[in-house]
């Protein structure tokens, strides 16, 4: 077994492009599966039926796990062994026909405009820190990206010209997003700043003290500090800065296939497709229903 999962994890590196993370995550659900058939005596592929399967998701139901981490493990067994029938290692997909649980559903937390603006607009330090913490919650609003996405942006991602930026998403796939005029003032300050002979645009675009690329995690305790220093009296991550901005977008007309494009989303509920859409009505869109796409607005 150990042999196929190094398999799948070449498989699902080089020719699925999951993200580091989902990989991460199939990865430890195969071999969380694994220590389980060990310890009831499967240790070969021929030798995983249904009913273990089953018999594995029952016991993380009494270990009074969350539904939403139950019903992914499922998800990652049947790749694993769709890709174990692609190479003839497996006679056929025990995991296809397991009851997947239905995740709880929670309604995200957002930021209203007003409390979205007293982040924006409180006093940030003129240094390299304050300067880049600014410009980093203003490109989280004004593009609705995920964290993850804005530490992989590059300074060359940025087209100032044409206030749009270009974000590498979940598995690797590319969109591009308009950025608004305050967000591009306090990034082109940032820069400016941070290179004073030229920006370098092989870069990360938001770097550490050490010039290195910044983490998600250090985003996050961004997003932290300066909701502290807000008053709005909240607590949220960077990704309820991505629902303040789709759900301010909303509230303001823009349609939803116009969001979903925005967001990066393959589909948005389970009725309603990918659409895809021009970045001129992507703009048009943006222009009008953003709080700040507009200087002084």
């Amino acid at each position: 077994m150990e042999k196929s999962i190094s398999g799948f994890q070449r498989y699902v590196g080089a020719e699925k492009n999951f993200s580091v993370h989902t990989m991460r995550s199939y990865l430890a659900d195969i071999r969380q599966f694994q220590d389980f058939a060990r310890e009831r005596g499967v240790m070969e592929i021929g030798g995983i039926d249904r009913e273990i399967i089953r018999a594995y998701i029952t016991d993380l139901y009494m270990k009074k796990l969350k539904k939403v981490t139950i019903s992914r493990k499922p998800s990652s067994l049947r790749s694993f062994f769709r890709y174990l029938v692609r190479e003839g290692e497996a006679g056929f997909n025990p995991a296809k026909m397991v009851h997947t649980p239905k995740p709880e559903k929670h309604l995200p937390s957002f930021l209203s405009v007003d409390e979205a603006f007293s982040l924006l607009d409180q006093p940030f330090k003129g240094d390299r820190a304050g300067l880049r913490d600014r410009a980093i919650l203003e490109t989280l609003y004004s593009t609705g990206v995920r964290a993850g996405e804005l530490s992989g942006l590059d300074v060359g991602d940025v087209d100032m010209a044409s206030s749009l930026v270009k974000v590498r998403g979940k598995g690797k796939k590319e969109r591009i997003v308009p950025l608004g005029e305050p967000a591009k003032q306090a990034l082109r300050l940032y820069l400016d700043h941070r290179f004073e002979s030229g920006w370098k645009r092989g870069e990360p675009l938001f770097a550490n003290a050490s010039n290195g690329r910044l983490t998600t995690r250090s985003v996050a305790r961004i997003v932290d500090k300066y909701m502290k220093s807000s008053g709005a009296g909240k607590r949220i991550s960077p990704h309820s800065l991505r629902h303040s901005f789709a759900t301010h977008l909303m509230d303001a007309g823009a349609d939803l296939r116009s969001i979903q494009e925005l967001l990066g989303h393959e589909s948005l509920s389970t009725t309603q497709k990918y659409t895809s859409m021009s970045v001129a009505k992507l703009m048009e869109v943006y222009d009008k229903s953003h709080p700040r796409a507009r200087k002084g607005e």
